[in-house]
């Protein structure tokens, strides 16, 4: 299927590994133009090796500065700006809600949710008019799944980031922009948070799996990565404003030691 995305400029935030560079591998594989953001220059050298004709740019986009910055780095590099991905995301904070401090929760909702309102923002001029425009927001089956493994601060940040994805779909609309959220449940990544807790505690990694994951696994990158292309693509025009889970139907089981994901 040709998902008439050749010589689109996609933004992606967050895109040196994971699940970030795998959709950035996936856009390129359908002819779309991509400019990869992250905070570290080095390893945002080791992904545009990876995929041909990848522009990147390095910077904290959860600053005010940052986020200007990277996109105007695109709109400079081609022109204006057809789909933004907004996957820079990440936990912390106390799991519970009596060990957490207002701190925990200025910075996970910082990172999680009040980023994608600044990218969103800054990115629409750039977007306004073009065909086919797009938003992607990646968010959480955390946000809708409560974990004692996961904190609250997190969950809450994710809830929040899939309920407005609807509320700013109705307000971008107009300008032709789709808004759409990925919601991944587990996925297994080289060197993240449950690739360690895999060699930290295997046996009860096999436990959590057997239980946990209807289809015998947790998912990878890559599976989210095509999530995310497809609903960015103009064949995806019908979707917005929508939540699209990526857990292989995965099923909530007892709390996970927290420690062991280090």
């Amino acid at each position: 299927m040709d998902l008439r995305l050749k010589g689109k400029s996609v933004l992606i935030t967050g895109a040196s590994r994971g699940i970030g560079l795998a959709a950035a591998k996936a856009f390129a594989a359908e002819g779309a133009r991509v400019m990869l953001t992250a905070r570290s220059l080095d390893t945002l050298a080791e992904a545009r090796a990876a995929i041909a004709g990848a522009v990147v740019h390095a910077a904290d986009i959860v600053t005010p500065e940052g986020a200007a910055a990277a996109v105007e780095a695109t709109v400079a590099a081609f022109g204006g700006i057809d789909v933004l991905v907004n996957n820079v995301g990440g936990g912390g904070g106390g799991p519970r809600i009596a060990d957490s401090t207002d701190e925990d929760w200025r910075k996970v909702l910082d990172v999680n949710l009040l980023q994608t309102v600044r990218m969103m923002r800054l990115a629409l001029p750039a977007m306004k008019g073009r065909e086919g425009a797009a938003v992607v927001n990646v968010a959480s089956i955390s946000g809708w799944v409560p974990q004692l493994a996961m904190s609250g601060q997190y969950g809450a940040a994710k809830a929040a980031l899939i309920f407005d994805t609807e509320r700013w779909a109705l307000e971008f609309v107009p300008y032709g922009i789709r808004v759409n959220t990925v919601s991944p449940g587990s996925i297994l990544v080289p060197g993240n948070g449950w690739d360690r807790y895999r060699m930290a505690q295997p046996a009860y990694y096999e436990d959590y799996v057997k239980h946990g994951f209807p289809m015998g696994r947790l998912g990878t990158a890559e599976e989210v990565a095509d999530a995310i292309v497809f609903v960015a693509s103009p064949r995806a025009h019908w979707i917005n404003g929508r939540n699209v889970p990526v857990d292989g139907l995965e099923q909530p089981y007892p709390p996970l030691d927290r420690r062991a994901f280090g």
